[in-house]
């Protein structure tokens, strides 16, 4: 393994979503992440095959039924050795197992012990199932998403799931990992989705409180209430997308648009807002996405074609940029950010449940008395 983060042990009790994809940004900065999958058919998500789930490069597996004392063990054991641990089950679950922080700690005072939750540790919900557009309906976010004549729209789980929880997760562990190499402690990380989308909302409410912020969806100059930052069909089906905020870009586009500033009203007139709008949907109307993204080639009027998940992977700048690769056969994002030492890497396909199990045990440390002890008890080692 290479990258920032080669060297550090990590452990990521299988899960769903946010859990998963903190343990996919480690590895792809080079941690060794070993997966704890269940032996037990559980469902768990959307139920796409292993090696379809981009969320699993880069780490192995150990299966393990953590409703028997000798898998616990093998559990508490891993914890010992290890630098950090990710877990997404409610509060409580991991203490009930007999693997709380408390007890991890204590075995292991720098490990670094990360909870994945919706509500957090602990209030009022802390308890309550929940998904992405929960958490981000309860912050503020949801509310302000989508059309103000039409119900919120759920942004896919980006910003509450991987937004809100992933990163932010990802964000406390190495913060905590990074003082830890000081202090010689570990410590909790409670990376709660709905705490992280609540300081993503921070700008809007700094906005909101100023003044320059009404809380009706569709009425902000950033939230699709202005015409000059929104998305218009064009004449093929497809769609484009302007954000020409800025009074030098909002020329440069009035420009490509051959529309003359002088007939139309005030870009920050809000009053002349519908009927600015009607002109830029008929002009956009007039010619295909292709044509457009022709007309606004090298131009600055913040202009983009709006593209599928399909068509995205093969757009030039991401093409010149190896922004996405396609190991498996398929496209996948490539990591990021990135660094220009120690670069990340996407290593390794997704793995079956156990794949790469005995060989991860070896490099953590446990012997091969061990680990055949292990198997003998039921942990699966080898896909």
């Amino acid at each position: 393994m290479s990258g920032p983060l080669s060297g550090l042990k990590v452990i990521e009790f299988a899960g769903i979503g946010p859990g998963p994809f903190c343990g996919m940004l480690l590895a792809d900065m080079g941690a060794d992440v070993l997966r704890l999958d269940r032996v037990q058919a559980t469902e768990l998500g959307m139920g796409i095959d292993p090696r379809h789930d981009v969320l699993g490069r880069g780490k192995r597996s150990i299966g393990l039924d953590l409703k028997q004392p000798a898998h616990v063990a093998l559990a508490l054991e891993l914890a010992a050795l290890a630098d950090a641990l990710i877990e997404g089950f409610r509060p409580g679950v991991m203490e009930r197992l007999g693997l709380g922080p408390e007890v991890c700690l204590q075995k292991n005072p720098q490990l670094v012990f990360g909870r994945m939750t919706g509500w957090g540790q602990d209030g009022p919900l802390a308890a309550r199932a929940g998904h992405d557009i929960n958490y981000i309906a309860l912050s503020g976010a949801l509310h302000a998403i989508g059309r103000g004549d039409a119900a919120p729209v759920p942004p896919l789980a980006l910003l509450g799931d991987f937004g809100g929880g992933a990163l932010f997760l990802a964000f406390g562990m190495v913060s905590a990992l990074f003082e830890a190499q000081r202090s010689g402690r570990g410590q909790v990380v409670d990376a709660a989705i709905a705490d992280g989308v609540a300081l993503l909302m921070a700008p809007f409410y700094a906005l909101q409180a100023a003044g320059r912020w009404q809380d009706r969806r569709g009425s902000n100059a950033l939230d699709g209430g202005a015409p000059w930052y929104d998305s218009y069909e064009t004449a093929d089906g497809g769609y484009v997308c302007i954000g020409a905020i800025e009074s030098r870009f909002y020329a440069e586009l009035l420009l490509r648009l051959e529309l003359d500033p002088g007939t139309l009203p005030r870009q920050h007139d809000r009053s002349g807002w519908p009927k600015l709008r009607d002109i830029f949907s008929a002009c956009f109307r007039q010619k295909t996405r292709e044509q457009w993204c022709r007309v606004f080639e090298g131009s600055d009027a913040c202009f983009a074609p709006v593209l599928s998940i399909a068509e995205a992977p093969s757009h030039p700048h991401f093409a010149a940029r190896g922004t996405f690769s396609a190991p498996g056969g398929y496209p996948e994002p490539a990591p990021v950010p990135r660094l220009s030492r120690t670069p990340g890497e996407a290593t390794g396909a997704p793995p079956r449940t156990g794949e790469g199990g005995a060989a991860a045990l070896a490099d953590w440390g446990l012997s091969a008395a061990r680990i055949e002890a292990s198997k003998a008890a039921g942990a699966v080692l080898s896909a």
